[in-house]
């Protein structure tokens, strides 16, 4: 988030690395959890939101293929927009209290729910939901790559039940999932920061999503849209490697125990296979 809207004449981070120890230098290592009171909040409905939308999702659509996989994914990552594009303001705002051109002497948010409340209390609804629109166009392509990636991968791997080596498989392919999924959408996500973090110390600069993209790419070229890719992409990896085993082997789990009978096949990844 920092790296994604910090000023072009006068930036504070050269890179990902000097961003991370700058951090630590002038914040103490509690300045890197900023903001995470939000997502602890939100990502477990998140979660939930989505295995539970894209498994039914592609139940529904009665066949396991490819094109339902990415349609299933991307009725998950729409409808969870709801939850995530408030988490996520309350998140880049509190990354970016009190650095830069943000910094004041006293704190404007005491944590997430404050400001949350704050933003509702000066913007109404209308301020929660800033974001929303760049955040549904990056979410609703993103977890069609991302479910369809890992099916794909789990299939191409061969992911047996039986196999001993399915856990570091099932991790590897969330893995690529998560990176495939930010990759095929984060020039979006640079824009969707930039419009929530717009207006924070009272300085409006856009007026929408084109006027963003137009004024940072006038501003910065071409380059901009990759501002924070290499620690978006570090971060992707073991996140994602992490949800999608858990989830797998959690239904595998349940499976084994035939104590969810309505999990067959299981929404995640069904195979032909076993699992």
């Amino acid at each position: 988030v920092r790296l994604q809207v910090q000023n072009v004449e006068k930036p504070l981070y050269r890179g990902t690395f000097h961003c991370f120890q700058s951090i630590i230098k002038q914040e103490s290592a509690f300045g890197l959890y900023k903001g995470i009171g939000s997502p602890m909040m939100g990502l477990t409905f998140i979660n939930a939101l989505v295995f539970g939308v894209q498994g039914n999702t592609l139940r529904a659509l009665g066949k396991d293929t490819p094109l339902n996989q990415f349609i299933a994914g991307s009725a998950a990552g729409a409808i969870q927009c709801v939850i995530c594009c408030p988490m996520e303001l309350a998140k880049t705002r509190m990354q970016l209290q009190g650095t830069g051109e943000y910094k004041l002497k006293t704190k404007n948010y005491k944590n997430s729910l404050d400001c949350l409340i704050k933003i509702y209390q000066k913007e109404g609804l209308r301020g929660i939901n800033r974001g929303m629109v760049s955040t549904f166009i990056r979410e609703t392509p993103s977890f069609g790559f991302y479910f369809l990636t890992y099916d794909c991968m789990t299939r191409y791997l061969g992911c047996e039940a039986e196999d001993s080596y399915v856990i570091p498989k099932l991790l590897f392919s969330g893995g690529m999932s998560g990176i495939v999924s930010w990759l095929s959408t984060y020039p979006m996500d640079v824009i969707k920061s930039r419009l929530q973090a717009d207006g924070v110390g009272g300085v409006t600069q856009y007026s929408g999503i084109l006027d963003c993209i137009r004024k940072s790419y006038h501003e910065e070229g071409w380059r901009v849209f990759t501002r924070g890719l290499t620690s978006t992409l570090l971060r992707a990896f073991p996140v994602n490697a992490a949800t999608f085993a858990t989830v797998t082997v959690f239904l595998m789990y349940m499976k084994s125990e035939d104590n969810l009978p309505e999990c067959e096949p299981a929404p995640v990844i069904p195979q032909p296979s076993s699992l």
